[in-house]
């Protein structure tokens, strides 16, 4: 990943994300999708890299799952 990029992308809080889809087509990008863990399905950035960081996803989510960071911060941000 490219560490000086100063672009935001959406990171998805799985906690808070219900699976609505509403994020999905909000991205004109087509870099979201919905993806089944276990019997529930997230929201996912496929391609953090093409992300231009419009904000439309975050802008769309009612649940408010989706925050826009700095690609750098979402280094540790994986659980496992």
């Amino acid at each position: 990943m490219n560490t000086s990029r100063s672009i935001l992308i959406p990171v998805i809080d799985s906690t808070r994300c219900t699976g609505c889809g509403w994020c999905v087509p909000s991205c004109h990008l087509h870099l979201l999708s919905l993806q089944p863990q276990g019997w529930r399905k997230f929201s996912t950035l496929q391609d953090a890299e093409r992300c231009v960081g419009c904000r439309q996803c975050e802008r769309r989510c009612p649940f408010g799952a989706i925050q826009m960071t700095l690609p750098d911060a979402n280094v540790s941000r994986d659980p496992e």
